[in-house]
């Protein structure tokens, strides 16, 4: 027996769900509306634009809004991947289950290992940013706060889908206003013409100004790539999306757009609108905003992030449980842990698996947030890289006759993509390599000595069949 996974078209039937030991299938609850809401409350772009955006702004300077413009860029050729593989293979198991598929089982459990810790860290570090932006009305320290925030977002997360769908969509709200603000503050306190977009310079110490390199730049895309990730977590809820083969592609294509425009656009108008390079580089964006209008204007931008984060929080544990209980079925773990994570609540949820990412989000939270930054980097330009390769094999054999959206210029289009995200990752700090990596050694070991030896029965990825393909 190889390790290649079996077509889509020659998986074996769907047991009777209500048979005993059969495993329990999430239901069909959301159509593109809702599934748009959840995938660009997890791309949190408010809260991204606070919370992730001014530690760019520290290292690059007014190059910040370029390099996300050359990620967003980037993300263009990922989101085909995804759209392809996603309507191919709809599976709450996302990433892992498109690459098990096409390439291999360990290159699918790596995959599932790298995704793991995206999803992970992803919250608590978005979650942290919370007490920066209650300050106005209640000083918290940034970890405690984080931790709160990735409770609350737990007990959310056990709730029906649709409720949940509608609680981010009005929290989404909020994030747009907040960021359309900024934006239209920072254009009208223009300092600087549209040329200092490419000028290339950040506040050095001492006062002076120092020229971004564009290997500062490159180095920095791993991160850029970061900003608009969330655009992904469509494929995981392709098992509760109704007709899952349109609006999977459908879904993944709009985020990225939508979150492309809220992010960078006030990104450039921060930029243009800073009152000196070194505030810039401060990345202060609150501050910026009182400075251009009043504490008021200050205040309701910093609650409306607030609250962004707490949607952000939710919608990532909502995608993480996914993960988890995708992993279970598929028969990734001793099997009382299986039973455990594939167990559904009273409102549909997979109650364990919420629990099990949820917690250890909390305690993530009293982690020092320049690891997490850098891991998550590393794990995500690593991920799109096998997605990647995946997308570049998903028109052999069988394959090829799949009803599935297709991408564009394939192969060109992923094989492009293979060469820029590999080098992406040579750039990158040894620290943060390091970890990773000896994160995927652990794991390969783990699919060495546990997985590979029971191939019949552990790790079988399973893709649902679709009545509505």
């Amino acid at each position: 027996m190889t390790d290649t996974l079996r077509p889509v078209e020659a998986a074996a039937p769907e047991a009777d769900p209500t048979a005993s030991g059969s495993p329990q299938k999430l239901k069909r609850s959301i159509g593109i509306v809702g599934g748009t809401l959840l995938t660009l409350s997890c791309v949190t772009p408010a809260s991204t634009l606070f919370v992730v955006v001014p530690d760019l702004f520290s290292s690059l300077g007014t190059a910040t809004a370029l390099t996300i413009a050359i990620g967003s860029l980037l993300c263009i050729a990922v989101a085909f991947c995804y759209s392809e593989l996603g309507t191919l293979i709809p599976s709450a198991g996302g990433e892992y289950a498109m690459v098990s598929t096409m390439a291999g089982r360990l290159a699918g459990w790596l995959v599932f290992v790298l995704s793991l810790l995206v999803v992970m860290i992803v919250p608590p570090v978005i979650a942290m940013g919370t007490a920066d932006y209650l300050a106005p009305i209640v000083h918290l320290d940034s970890s405690m706060a984080g931790a709160g925030v990735m409770l609350l977002a737990t007990l959310a997360g056990l709730l029906d889908l649709r409720a949940n769908a509608w609680i981010t969509g009005v929290f989404l709200v909020l994030e747009v206003i907040a960021a359309a603000v900024v934006a239209v503050l920072g254009f009208a306190h223009s300092q600087r013409g549209v040329g200092s977009l490419t000028s290339m310079q950040v506040a050095g110490s001492g006062g002076h100004t120092d020229t971004v390199t564009a290997m500062l730049v490159v180095s920095g895309l791993a991160i850029a790539l970061f900003v608009t990730q969330g655009f992904s977590t469509a494929v995981y809820l392709s098992e509760e999306l109704e007709n899952p083969r349109r609006n999977v592609a459908r879904t993944v294509l709009a985020t990225l757009a939508i979150s492309t425009v809220i992010i960078l656009v006030p990104v450039v108008a921060i930029t243009m609108g800073a009152s000196d390079l070194s505030t810039l580089t401060g990345g202060d964006i609150s501050a910026m905003v009182t400075a251009w209008s009043n504490s008021a204007v200050g205040t309701f931008v910093s609650l409306c992030v607030a609250l962004a984060i707490i949607n952000a929080g939710i919608v990532m544990v909502i995608q993480n449980s996914r993960v988890l209980f995708a992993s279970a079925r598929d028969k990734a773990w001793p099997e009382p842990v299986n039973q455990g994570l594939s167990r559904l609540g009273r409102f549909g949820s997979p109650w364990v698996a919420t629990l099990l990412v949820g917690v250890p989000g909390a305690l993530l939270c009293f982690v020092n947030l320049d690891t997490l930054y850098g891991v998550t980097g590393v794990s995500v330009t690593a991920m799109y890289l096998l997605v990647a390769v995946a997308a570049l094999l998903a028109r052999r054999g069988q394959h090829r006759h799949t009803p599935a959206w297709r991408m564009p210029l394939w192969p060109a289009m992923p094989v492009l993509l293979i060469a820029v995200l590999a080098y992406i990752l040579s750039q990158q700090e040894a620290t943060y390599l390091l970890w990773t990596g000896g994160i995927t050694a652990v794991a390969t070991l783990y699919w060495a000595f546990y997985l590979r030896p029971r191939r019949e029965t552990r790790w079988l990825v399973s893709i649902p069949e679709d009545a509505q393909v």
